[in-house]
């Protein structure tokens, strides 16, 4: 039986079917890990796993040809065992936000002072997303003790994404797991040499659209006071991206997960297919060292550049002129900004010149001061605030009662006689008594801001040092630049 390097030997025990399928359950396999116990004990045990795959394939095989030697579930837990048969696969995942949910300093702020904040009543809120294989091993209950943990129980793993097999529920991690020893994906006829059963589903494909249940039911967020703080689900499901349409319809992996053709697997015979990118970028990066982190930030950098379109219409004024900006969500499958939007900050910069000299500017903010520190009478700020029930401001998403925001909203049709179709907004910048020489704009955002990582800090749960770490990024696609030579009009 092939058994390859684990950072750690599961303990099994056979006295409980939690989590089990219904064909383990008839077979008699009733096991559930634990993550943790002794050398000895997990050898032991893990043969007994193994023993018990190899009974379930015979069983659907009919038990007429030689069970093939599968990895054995100590193997499949860890991402390192698909290093050596998916290793592109491998090294995006190794640099994504999915495997770096557990290691995320600010996360592990978060919920150190959540749970001191809350009595500990919190408990496995923040890690049943974020390590979600160490709530279902027991190997955590409140995230207090992920840094004591092996890597291969924290993040989303292979494992995690690899083995659900139903969506049960809208937000907060409602995914259930085979654990049948199945690696379920995207390829509707899986080679059958492979070192582990394989199977198609369609929540693995970034082609059907029940894929974007699987992504969106863990990235849409409901705290415990009720508040439905993170909805890019939801936000996706009101777009036009969601709405069936040859041209039109998309799911989150055909933005976050983009295809290329290669072979799956470096297993001999393997043909070739469309892959999904496993890096998965959005807008978080990581601010510790930790794998591909640079191609992490550029990738970023590269879907940013591409969410918004940008013009500005310049018309007289006044002896002066009157500029008006307007930015379009024209390409996100959901809201601008989406998902822990309480805690990110985008803002436009708009920046006038005569004579070589600044004449105006707005939304000129200095790395390291937060957004919110700003005194600029006229900044457009795209965020979402968030207030306790008493209408303090709040960064802890226990205290949230109420949020309201100035996000960009995503496209809901492609009919332009529909009034819904012109979904862009817009603001007016008045520059009196000089024509400039020149007008540029740009749209910045940071993954969350500096006000944050300062709190975190001042209550002693996070390493000052972070705060150099957080970048601020600047969208290419909505660097625009006026020039009188062009005329009162729109650019571009």
């Amino acid at each position: 039986m092939r058994s390859l390097p684990r950072h750690e030997t599961p303990r099994f025990h056979d006295h409980a079917r939690v989590g089990m399928s219904e064909t383990e359950q008839t077979l008699g396999v009733t096991v559930i890990l634990d993550y943790g116990g002794n050398e000895s004990t997990g050898r032991s045990m893990g043969r007994r796993w193994t023993a018990a795959l190899l009974l379930f394939s015979s069983a659907c095989d009919g038990g007429d040809q030689p069970a093939p030697e599968y990895l054995d579930a100590e193997a499949l837990l860890d991402p390192q065992s698909c290093a050596s048969c998916h290793p592109a696969q491998m090294r995006e995942w190794s640099g994504s936000m999915h495997a770096y949910a557990s290691d995320d300093p600010v996360f592990l702020a978060l919920n150190a002072r959540g749970q001191r904040e809350t009595g500990g009543e919190l408990g496995n809120f923040c890690v049943q997303c974020h390590a979600p294989m160490a709530v279902l091993s027991g190997a955590t209950t409140d995230g207090l003790n992920l840094q004591e943990l092996p890597q291969h129980q924290k993040g989303i793993t292979c494992y995690f994404c690899h083995s659900v097999d139903a969506v049960l529920g809208t937000h907060n991690n409602p995914l259930r797991l085979a654990n049948d020893g199945v690696m379920r994906g995207g390829i509707p006829d899986p080679i059958a040499a492979a070192p582990h059963r394989s199977a198609y589903s369609p929540l693995h494909d970034r082609k059907n659209p029940a894929s974007a249940d699987l992504c969106g039911s863990c990235h849409d967020v409901v705290t415990p006071a009720g508040v439905f703080l993170e909805r890019t689900y939801a936000e996706w499901q009101a777009s036009l991206f969601a709405k069936p349409g040859r041209t039109t319809q998309l799911t989150c992996g055909q933005c976050h997960m983009e295809g290329r053709e290669g072979p799956a697997s470096t297993v001999a015979g393997s043909p070739m297919r469309l892959l999904h990118d496993h890096a998965a970028p959005a807008v978080d990066v990581a601010m510790i060292p930790f794998p591909e982190r640079e191609t992490q930030r550029a990738l970023v950098q590269n879907a940013l550049d591409k969410s918004l379109l940008a013009s500005l219409c310049v018309r007289p004024l006044a002896g002066g002129v009157e500029a008006v900006l307007s930015l379009d969500n024209a390409f996100g499958g959901h809201a601008f900004t989406s998902g822990a939007a309480h805690n990110r900050r985008a803002w436009a910069e708009v920046v006038a010149y005569a004579g070589g000299q600044v004449i105006y500017e707005s939304g000129v903010i200095p790395q390291g001061q937060p957004v919110a520190a700003s005194t600029d009478p006229d900044l457009w700020r795209i965020q979402e605030d968030a207030v306790d029930a008493q209408g303090n401001k709040t960064y802890m998403f226990w205290d949230i009662a109420r949020t309201t925001n100035t996000l960009l909203p995503p496209a809901v049709t492609n009919d332009p006689t529909d009034p819904a179709f012109y979904h862009q907004v817009e603001k007016t910048y008045r520059i009196p008594n000089v024509i400039p020489d020149r007008i540029t704009v740009r749209v910045h955002i940071r993954p969350m801001d500096f006000d944050l990582i300062d709190t975190l800090v001042e209550s002693g749960d996070l390493d000052p040092a972070i705060r150099s770490e957080l970048p601020t990024f600047t969208l290419r696609n909505t660097e625009v630049t006026w020039t009188p030579d062009r005329g009162f009009v729109c650019v571009p």
